[in-house]
């Protein structure tokens, strides 16, 4: 998915290396294991892992049928994601181009194959270099969400009313594949994600109940 920086106000000191949160804010313990058919694989460019906004890692750490491939190496060798163009799945690039269709019951139904979605994720010009350089994936399917983000906050600044954080559109992509059961625990870490990020930043204040205690850490 894509995104674009929001200004912020506070830089994170010693974030966790899990969740990207201060320590004191730490959400880990809220990350669940979900076993789906479906496959996420979460195509990030280097620079977006050091980002503390960053939510697609936390859908990897969540989904035990996923993986991460990274790109933009200091070696400079071009990854190569042909191996994920296996029979065994029905792969699709979830990237909203504007041949992109919608991800809908009826598409999924068109086949009982197991789907792979492969996700790009960084901001604007990383993301879409997963589309356009990636000539091995030129004959995959592209799908979309079309889906209205209808919440008044934000990890970073949206460009379009469909923009979501990657966490937020894979749990939406998920819904639709497998589900409402795969919605409600991912769209809990998020938003645990986004209310202690805007905590840490000393955009709202914390209530209680609102960051996980030392005792359950």
């Amino acid at each position: 998915m894509k995104h674009a920086p929001l200004n912020r106000k506070r830089k994170t000191k010693d974030p966790c290396p899990e969740c990207g949160l201060h320590k004191n804010l730490c959400i880990c313990e809220l990350i669940p294991s979900l076993t789906f058919a479906t496959k996420v694989c979460l195509i990030i460019h280097k620079k977006e892992l050091k980002r503390t906004t960053n939510t697609g890692r936390l859908a990897i750490k969540s989904l035990t049928n996923s993986e991460i491939r990274i790109r933009g190496g200091e070696d400079r060798q071009v990854l190569d994601l042909s191996d994920l163009l296996v029979p065994t799945y029905r792969t699709f690039l979830f990237y909203p181009s504007d041949d992109a269709v919608e991800l809908d019951r009826d598409l999924v139904e068109q086949s009982p194959l197991p789907i792979q979605l492969i996700v790009p994720d960084g901001n604007w010009r990383q993301a879409s270099k997963v589309y356009t350089r990636h000539t091995e994936l030129k004959d995959v399917p592209k799908v979309k969400i079309s889906t209205t983000n209808s919440s008044i906050q934000h990890l970073r600044a949206e460009h379009s009313a469909e923009g979501m954080a990657t966490l937020q559109a894979i749990a939406q992509a998920l819904q639709v594949i497998e589900g409402p059961q795969a919605v409600e625990p991912l769209m809990k870490l998020y938003e645990a994600k986004l209310r202690n990020t805007l905590i840490g930043r000393g955009q709202i204040q914390a209530s209680a109940g609102s960051i996980p205690s030392e005792k359950a850490r």
